[in-house]
């Protein structure tokens, strides 16, 4: 827990934070970098500000394909302890 990662800025977040990893979800928080959010797929919710400020608070299940801002696909591909493994790559 704590590890960040930073995404590609055109994602529209800056570097996601693991906050919690539980027996069979993440929960994430990250800045966010655009003046608009969305995510399919895992619960979140955030606030924005007409210039981009803001954050949001993910959270996914095991085995989750989250599409956030139509832009980046994040997926839990395993949870190990308290050590998780996540995928993120560019939205199809």
């Amino acid at each position: 827990m704590g590890d960040v990662v930073t995404v590609p800025r055109a994602y529209g977040l800056g570097p996601i934070k693991v906050t919690a990893i539980t027996g069979g979800a993440v929960e994430m928080v990250a800045p966010l970098t655009a003046s608009g959010y969305s995510v399919s797929g895992c619960s979140g919710g955030g606030g924005v500000s007409s210039n981009g400020g803001g954050g949001v608070r993910l959270s996914c299940d095991r085995g989750t394909v989250a599409t956030v801002n139509d832009a980046m696909s994040l997926q839990v591909v395993d949870i190990l302890d308290s050590t998780a493994v996540l995928r993120i790559t560019p939205a199809r």
